[in-house]
């Protein structure tokens, strides 16, 4: 299989039809094998039975039915453990992506690029609660993994399988990996996209969905930086907050041998403690991290590194 067209619904019955022609059209002049799979999430409208009818007459058309509402990375993550091509390319159900987009993103992957990112640089959305909130999260996102990227959000995405293989997802995180692929060496690029106004059904996304990002950000970000060596993060603070005990202790120790101020009057005492005990913990935090990243990666067999290529090695 040569593509694999990942499509998450939820309660789209007005356009999955039409999502699903416009991607055939952009298919079958491709002259490659290829399968459609779309995921309803749960969908509580006809959805799924307008589904069943198209995948009657296509077997290019693969369905999968959630038992309820999981959520758009879990309808992802679904599509991309099903898929079988060797680009896989996730996009919206709303009719807002254009299929039309497809042959470029392959052309763009089979130049030596392992992912390709949608940006819709004219996006057709609402300015104040969805480009500004997507302007702010795409320049936080970009500024913490590194990865630059104007559209993160974008669900237009292609990629090469063996990327997709070693990433789980979960929570918000779909629109994080290419940051996570680019930690095994995943080269990246971006590429315009078309974008149209949604013509029917509501959208699913709002404001609200914001502090989800943010938290699943800083999932991201220490996935990238310290998975493998949580100690270098809570034990360099630790050491800090301990040494800024340290001080503070030696400050109320001066204060009682040379001024003459009783250490139980003094509430430099007190923050002494709380530094010292603190910075306890976080060196303890880090060592039980350092155990739980050795017990993933041991019982998986899990390897801490990603090999692209291999000569006369079995």
């Amino acid at each position: 299989m040569d593509i694999s067209i990942v499509v998450p619904v939820y309660n789209e019955e007005d356009n999955v039809a039409a999502v699903y022609e416009a991607i055939s059209s952009a298919l079958i002049p491709m002259n490659c094998s290829h399968e459609i799979i779309m995921v309803d999430d749960g969908s509580s409208d006809d959805s799924y039975r307008t589904l069943t009818r198209l995948a009657s007459t296509d077997t290019s058309l693969k369905v999968i039915r959630f038992r309820r509402n999981f959520g758009q990375t879990a309808a992802m993550s679904a599509g991309f453990d099903f898929a079988k091509g060797a680009i896989i390319i996730p996009m919206d159900g709303d009719l807002q992506n254009d299929p039309a987009d497809i042959p470029r993103m392959v052309e763009k992957i089979n130049e030596g690029y392992d992912v390709v990112s949608g940006w819709r640089r004219d996006r057709k959305d609402t300015f104040i609660t969805r480009k500004i909130p997507s302007l702010l999260a795409n320049a936080i996102i970009s500024r913490l993994t590194g990865v630059h990227l104007h559209d993160y959000g974008c669900t237009l995405k292609a990629y090469r399988r063996e990327v997709l293989d070693g990433i789980n997802l979960y929570g918000e995180m779909h629109r994080f990996v290419p940051a996570l692929a680019s930690q095994f060496g995943a080269k990246v690029t971006e590429l315009p996209v078309n974008h149209f106004p949604r013509l029917h059904g509501v959208s699913k996304y709002g404001i609200s969905r914001t502090l989800r990002v943010i938290l699943d950000l800083m999932t991201v970000k220490f996935l990238m930086a310290y998975s493998t060596k949580p100690i270098q993060l809570f034990g360099k603070w630790g050491v800090y907050t301990i040494l800024a005990g340290v001080g503070s202790g030696t400050m109320t120790l001066y204060m009682k041998l040379f001024e003459h101020l009783s250490m139980n009057r003094n509430p430099l005492l007190i923050l002494t403690a709380f530094l010292l005990f603190m910075g306890i913990q976080f060196i303890v935090l880090g060592l039980l991290g350092e155990l739980n990243a050795r017990t993933y990666f041991e019982s998986q067999g899990k390897p801490i590194y990603a090999v692209k290529d291999r000569i006369n090695i079995d």
